[in-house]
């Protein structure tokens, strides 16, 4: 038996570039968007929705329970409950354990699981509520503060990136070849229309005229020549740069999860099922290594070694960690992140925890692979794992 819990649908957003083609819209209006895909895809009616879980980092000026937002503008009724999580980049997966674990209780229930983000909204911050005699007072980057900073250490997560490269021998060479890999995996996937099935287009207003947006924004083509001429940017003698690490977007992604047993009650094949998952602390200077102990544990529980498994997706906050994780669990790169990953499609903070699993899915069932593990390294020193089997 592959898994108990289904997930039936999945569909996502494009990934739009900071400060562009989605830049607009709220978090709750992209999820909602990629909610009413999914149920679209599963043939299940909002009505028949129990709970809808989105995670999501930035708060700031969106307004209370930004899942509930997202839930009602899918049209999921005002009796269904819907909470909002917040693992950093985690927090789309962990909305996913949140729904399994769910339904394990509650096995006649369906529920709507994702990750909503607008990194391009994220406001700067001023508290004002103590009064100041004198003197200036700064505005905080909200998206800096609450997603890219180490809270611990007080450095943005570049320098956890510097600090891995410095610890596991990852050169700049290095990075710069795993990004022009990721680049050139993710323009062949747009180019062949691999990522279709798993993207609903998005309709965007302004006063000017309507666009629709279908496409992921960011991948490129580009070479190691070019990024060689790229200056880093988090250490005047380091090795990380723009080019050699994820970039900052917007999006949604959503799942419809469910038993096996209401799947084939309902007549509908699912993607995927949830064999094991698994949450895991680590150092937070070297937070980026977060999926090296979650791979090794959501294997464990399921009872599988990284010899059974068909495909990774391990989510590329920065090449130098991507190329650590993968070198340390002595992973084939065939068989990884096979379409490109974050480093060209995007990275959307809260949403790529459910972006990974469902392009990892929507790939298991074109080439038809059993076994796949999805993977993040999280902020502050975490990291969270899946494995997903296919009947």
């Amino acid at each position: 038996m592959a898994g108990n819990i289904a997930i039936v649908s999945g569909s996502r957003t494009p990934l739009g570039d900071f400060n562009k083609s989605l830049s607009t819209l709220t978090p709750a209006e992209l999820g909602g968007c990629a909610i009413t895909s999914a149920l679209d895809k599963a043939a299940v009616r909002p009505d028949e929705v129990s709970l809808c879980v989105m995670g999501q980092v930035l708060y700031a000026g969106e307004g209370s329970c930004p899942a509930r937002q997202a839930a009602m503008k899918a049209g999921i009724p005002v009796e269904v409950p819907s909470h909002s999580v917040n693992m950093v980049c985690g927090s789309g997966m962990l909305a996913l354990i949140d729904a399994h674990n769910h339904i394990v209780v509650n096995p006649t229930d369906v529920v709507v699981a994702g990750g909503q983000e607008s990194m391009s909204r994220a406001p700067h911050l001023i508290h004002l509520r103590n009064a100041k005699a004198m003197g200036d007072s700064d505005l905080k980057d909200s998206m800096l503060k609450d997603a890219l900073t180490c809270p611990y250490n007080n450095y943005h997560m570049g320098i956890t990136a510097e600090n891995v490269a410095e610890k596991f021998g990852i050169s700049r060479e290095d990075q710069d070849a795993y990004a022009v890999r990721s680049h050139d995996l993710a323009r062949s996937a747009v180019k062949s229309g691999l990522l279709v099935e798993e993207i609903v287009p998005v309709k965007v207003t302004n006063r000017r005229a309507t666009t629709i947006v279908d496409t992921d924004e960011h991948p490129r083509e580009t070479s190691l020549e070019t990024l060689a001429k790229l200056r880093t940017c988090f250490k005047t003698d380091g090795t990380v740069t723009p080019g050699n690490c994820s970039s900052i977007n917007d999006g949604a992604a959503a799942c419809v999860l469910m038993t096996r047993e209401a799947a084939l009650a309902r007549g509908v094949m699912p993607l995927g099922y949830i064999v094991s998952s698994a949450q895991v602390g680590c150092d937070p200077a070297l937070m980026g290594m977060g999926p090296v102990p979650a791979v090794r544990s959501a294997l464990k529980k399921a009872g599988w070694s990284l010899s059974d498994v068909d495909l990774f997706e391990i989510n590329e906050a920065f090449a130098s960690q991507s190329v650590a994780v993968v070198r340390e669990l002595g992973l084939p790169f065939n068989r990884v992140n096979v379409n490109g990953g974050a480093i060209a499609l995007g990275h959307p903070v809260g949403v790529s925890g459910t972006r990974i699993v469902i392009t990892l899915l929507y790939q298991m069932a074109r080439s038809g692979a059993k076994r796949g593990v999805a993977a993040l390294c999280v902020g502050g020193g975490m990291g969270v794992a899946l494995c997903l089997a296919r009947d």
